[in-house]
């Protein structure tokens, strides 16, 4: 090879994409993470994406721990089945949060799939893209004897306060009264429901965390750190 070639081919390398970064700007798209929180948004098994999306869910499993990385084509039908546009993957995710919404603005609709409702909501958090928890203010109407509860579930854990009137929830075998200024904490993967305990209209608020995001290690107690701290 001569002088002048060498040169040339170096320079060629140089100007080439550098694998190492190649992969390092695919890793910061998070691009797993954000389909596992579409799946989980929808309370979505694997098994089920994959039917939907055409997609084997041991191809899904890879994906989302990033052990694989996806075609647009198969981006593209992922998306699809969460209505979601393409560029939904490859934005830049916003860091910080601020968004105010206004009593008047809200839209207050009826518990789906039971009629007459037993309850009616509004959502706290809907101008919030890619949210992570689903805030509610939730009112419950008094009972009349066609009303019939419907229970539900979901992944994640949810937390309610009642904010006025007295609501009845229901958890699996658990049930409870409670008043205002009363909290309960629970595992929405168990079929839970709520009913109004009384003759007014009870109101609530309702957060429904998807999924356990922050795994904290376990505290350490003053004598365990003293023991530590001496043995070094």
């Amino acid at each position: 090879m001569s002088e002048l070639a060498a040169v040339f081919n170096d320079e060629m390398q140089k100007s080439q994409v550098d694998p190492e970064t190649t992969e390092r700007v695919i890793a910061e798209k998070r691009i797993g993470e954000r389909i596992r929180r579409l799946r989980l948004r929808k309370s979505m098994g694997l098994v089920e994406l994959g039917k939907r999306a055409g997609l084997s869910a041991s191809f899904l499993s890879q994906l989302e721990t990033g052990r694989v990385v996806p075609t647009i084509r198969n981006l593209t039908r992922i998306a699809m089945v969460f209505s979601q546009d393409l560029s939904y993957f490859f934005e830049n995710e916003q860091q910080s949060i601020f968004q105010i919404h206004r009593q008047k603005e809200r839209l207050r609709l009826p518990q789906t799939g039971v009629d007459p409702p037993t309850y009616f909501f509004e959502s706290l958090g809907y101008l919030v893209p890619n949210r992570e928890m689903d805030p509610f203010f939730a009112q419950f109407v008094p009972q009349t004897p066609e009303m019939a509860p419907r229970a539900h579930l979901h992944t994640g854990f949810e937390v309610l306060y009642v904010l006025k009137g007295a609501l009845e929830v229901h958890h699996g075998e658990h049930s409870g009264v409670l008043e205002a200024g009363d909290a309960v904490y629970f595992d929405a993967s168990t079929p839970h429901f709520y009913l109004c305990a009384g003759e007014t209209p009870a109101e609530a608020i309702i957060v429904t965390i998807h999924q356990n995001l922050v795994q904290l290690p376990p505290a350490r107690t003053a004598n365990a750190a003293h023991t530590s701290s001496g043995s070094e």
